[in-house]
């Protein structure tokens, strides 16, 4: 739970600069669509979630 907090955050901070500067790429869509996954939950963000969980573990390990 901590952690798909913290990543709704850490994406919807990022996804404000980007619309602030109107960065308008590849990288802002991406962040635009994995912010709408965590915020909605939908069923498809259950893979994302643990994608996530597994960087997040991988991250840790190093």
């Amino acid at each position: 739970m901590a952690v798909t907090v913290s990543f709704i955050f850490l994406f919807g901070l990022v996804l404000f600069f980007l619309l602030r500067s109107k960065s308008l790429s590849w990288g802002a869509a991406f962040v635009a669509v994995m912010f709408g996954f965590y915020l909605a939950f939908t069923g498809a963000s259950k893979p994302v979630t643990q994608l996530s969980e597994a960087v997040v573990n991988a991250i840790g390990n190093l």
